[in-house]
């Protein structure tokens, strides 16, 4: 027999299935209140600069991190990066946040795929344990320790007693003592380093820094090694040897004690040590001139010494492993049966399978991670999640889908609903429809960006984003049609024998005149063709995804040169001299130095900005904010935003034409709302790609290749986006991009696609021609998915 029960109460615990956020104001957001489902897919769109980022990474997730570094102690914490509080009324129900976001790889020249996911120490200990012959430890294999040995008295206290002992040691290192782990050795340009018909003291070394009156031709001229009055192809041998090459010396200049050292060990020091893409750029110009990096004649650019290169498991060292394409070495590992490191070779197994379910299996360890791009960074960060039996965890992803082929798109999205039905929570910041479809919740932010978004539009299933009305639910299923007519190439630009990275010799001519876009999957060889054949020419403009390099002082006036024609008018307006307008000279407010807030540096505790109490946060002196111009003082011009700012100096007593260029060129890109005193650092992805964009503008180049500027746009804004190209194009300059979305491709007039697959796989053309051509032969990936784009 049986009598129905009531169900019982559910239980306390299951109440909290809700991430609540409550009076949420980090940046632009405006009192944002909003409970996100856990376990579940959650999408968040809007256009770019809506506030996407502020209430995903800077809210839910930093308050999540915040409280788990609290769990730490302050000895620990003082190690880790300190997070304040976000600007949040309440934040209820947060689980541990895993974060996966678009933030390069530190383009340490030292960093390779191998390091980074921690795939190259399993390999070390591999060869350590199984290489014949035996040479030492896992670090005998790395490329970045030294062999270095040593042997002296050491004094040793103990109870009260003194006694010295003799100590010897040695480190055995895998680092090849040429380029010291680098890969290529660097040659020296003589003739750009100085002119040898002047002397020192007529400014013959031609270096950024080095001037006669500056503290470096001091030490130069005053050393007493040689003569500064006379040229320097008159110097000796062991003169010119003193001035290149002399090892650090103690010497005294003008009474004041110095270390003297030869120009090319001080150079590689100081300029060398740094990434190349990290430099000033006329500190860039100067070692892209004077420096020419050959690969390393001893190692063969493997960064490894003999010994290390000499230890082999089944005729393969670890050199070879890291250089073989990484779906190549999961197959060679898998092969191994070695009983004594099987928990080694599983594990070692499980993370490159990881590479080639990701779609990164075309990469090899030994590619260094400056060189991945934004897409290839992110998904290699994701491979230390994939393999992970944590449940109950949010994962944040910062549009996923970045440099993917709509081909490779079907597998990230299975990997995110794979992350989620293991019972995990994941939020996924993103623009493409085909990733929106799969969410099981969707929160749509604006409607506009800047000033004009910060709210929530729209909460709800993909389908009730469809019939919202919203922005986004308008142009959800946008599809751009192919044009009727294609321009007609002006010229041609050949590109013969192409064989970087993994292209097989390829031979191609690229129109000229009009649009071109450079298509195929992720690893295709698209980069490696336009970057390593086209960039570099003359008269062509690349605009890349680097990251913008500025610190909290840097703003939009500020990069793109905007805010010299605004000091000068500023200055001839009130007969004073133009550094007065400056946050970073003269005219920076004392108290705070220009920051327009003080920071209070608490050890663990996270830092404290308190607005500037003298300036109220306007960063300038009293004093300066009196002059005028137009009826306004320089702070509360910076306060200004781009389409403001157009008109003010469009017309009137303000009228700048300089200013006025600059301004039209930012409004063109869509970037019409933000301020103009906006730090740079704030900015989200999508705005700081255009920003450069619109810096490049000005440029007076005859080509102009874009890589993947879709990268963060709202499928509104793509529209604005081809509008701006046919503007580049109808002005006579030549556009080529390299692109994934289905509706540059389609507003393309010529199309040229590589594969067929990736890595070793692609490095060929597999066609050429026109948009309407590749859909209608749907010979290649991209012809079916661009066809099934376009409905044909």
């Amino acid at each position: 027999m049986r009598t129905d029960t009531p169900s019982p109460a559910p239980h306390a615990a299951d109440t909290h299935d809700m991430i609540r956020v409550q009076g949420a104001r980090e940046n632009n957001l405006k009192d944002v209140s909003i409970e996100i489902p856990k376990r579940r897919l959650t999408v968040f769109t809007g256009v770019s600069g809506s506030g996407k980022s502020s209430l995903v990474f800077g809210t839910i997730a930093a308050e999540s991190q915040r409280l788990i570094n609290e769990t730490y102690s302050t000895f620990v914490q003082g190690f880790m990066p300190t997070l304040a509080r976000p600007e949040v009324d309440v934040l209820d129900g947060l689980t541990t946040a895993i974060i996966v976001n678009q933030e390069r790889m530190g383009a340490n020249p030292r960093s390779t795929v191998g390091t980074v996911t921690d795939a190259n120490a399993m390999l070390r200990i591999l060869f350590s344990r199984l290489g014949q012959p035996h040479i030492g430890s896992a670090q005998a294999f790395s490329f970045n320790v030294a062999s270095i040995s040593g042997a002296g008295a050491v004094t040793i206290e103990r109870s009260g007693q003194t006694t010295k002992e003799r100590r010897s040691f040695t480190i055995t290192g895998g680092m090849c003592p040429r380029c010291e782990g680098m890969g290529s050795v660097t040659d020296f340009d003589l003739s750009a380093l100085y002119d040898d018909t002047k002397s020192l003291n007529e400014g013959a070394l031609t270096i950024p820094g080095y001037s006669v009156d500056g503290w470096y031709g001091r030490i130069f001229s005053g050393c007493g090694f040689f003569d500064p009055d006379k040229p320097i192809r008159k110097f000796t041998k062991k003169e010119l040897h003193d001035l290149l090459h002399k090892e650090p010396t103690k010497i005294k200049v003008e009474g004041i004690n110095l270390t003297y050292e030869g120009l090319i060990p001080k150079i590689q020091k100081s300029f060398l040590a740094k990434d190349v893409d990290a430099m000033q750029p006329h500190i860039r110009a100067f070692v892209e001139r004077a420096i020419t990096f050959t690969t390393c004649p001893d190692c063969d650019g493997t960064r490894l010494n003999e010994a290390a290169r000499s230890s082999k498991i089944a005729g393969i060292s670890i050199a070879d492993a890291c250089a073989m394409q990484i779906s190549d070495l999961a197959d060679w590992v898998r092969a191994l049966n070695e009983p004594s490191v099987a928990p080694l070779l599983t594990a070692l197994g499980a993370t490159l399978d990881s590479f080639v379910k990701i779609g990164l299996g075309y990469l090899s360890l030994n590619r260094p991670s400056g060189t991945l791009s934004g897409g290839e960074a992110q998904r290699t960060k994701m491979i230390r999640h994939l393999g992970s039996s944590l449940t109950d965890v949010t994962y944040v992803f910062d549009e996923p889908t970045i440099g993917l082929h709509p081909h490779d798109i079907q597998r990230m999205n299975e990997l995110l609903l794979q992350l989620r039905n293991k019972g995990n929570t994941v939020l996924v910041v993103e623009h493409k429809p085909e990733t929106i479809a799969i969410a099981d919740h969707v929160v749509d932010l604006g409607p506009g960006a800047g000033t004009a978004g910060g709210e929530v539009v729209f909460e709800g299933t993909v389908e009730g984003l469809r019939a919202s009305g919203t922005r986004t639910g308008r142009h959800l299923d946008d599809r751009t049609r192919l044009k009727p007519t294609v321009r007609t190439p002006s010229g041609l630009l050949e590109v013969r024998g192409a064989d970087t990275h993994n292209l097989q010799n390829v031979d191609v001519d690229i129109p000229l005149g009009v649009l071109t876009v450079v298509t195929g999957v992720a690893g295709s060889g698209k980069s490696s063709l336009i970057h390593g054949s086209v960039s570099g020419r003359d008269g062509v403009v690349t605009v890349d995804q680097g990251a913008i390099r500025g610190s909290r002082r840097s703003n939009p006036a500020t990069y793109t040169g905007l805010l010299d024609p605004i000091r000068k008018a500023f200055a001839k307006a009130n007969g004073v001299k133009p550094a007065l307008f400056s946050a970073n000279s003269e005219g920076a407010c004392p108290a705070c130095n220009g920051a327009g807030v003080i920071y209070t540096d608490l050890a663990m505790m996270a830092g404290v900005a308190t607005t500037c109490e003298e300036c109220e946060g306007k960063r300038f002196q009293a004093s300066v904010l009196e002059y005028h111009l137009g009826g306004r003082d320089i702070s509360e011009v910076l306060a200004m935003s781009v389409t403001e700012a157009e008109e003010f100096f469009g017309a009137g007593e303000a009228r700048t034409p300089a200013a006025h260029k600059i301004l039209d060129r930012l409004a063109d890109v869509g970037l019409g709302y933000l301020t103009l005193g906006q730090p740079l650092t704030t900015l989200s992805g999508g705005e700081r790609q255009r920003l450069k964009l619109a810096t490049q503008m000005a440029a007076n180049g005859g080509v102009y290749i874009l890589d993947e500027p879709t990268t963060g746009l709202h499928l509104a804004d793509v529209e604005h986006l081809l509008a701006l190209l046919d503007r580049l194009v109808d002005s006579g300059k030549s556009v080529i991009v390299i692109e994934h979305h289905q509706a540059v491709m389609a507003h393309a007039d010529w199309i040229i696609d590589l594969g067929p697959g990736a890595g070793h796989d692609g490095g060929r053309i597999v066609f050429e021609g026109t948009p309407a051509d590749l859909v209608a032969a749907r010979s290649t990936l991209t012809g079916e998915h661009l066809a099934a784009y376009v409905g044909a």
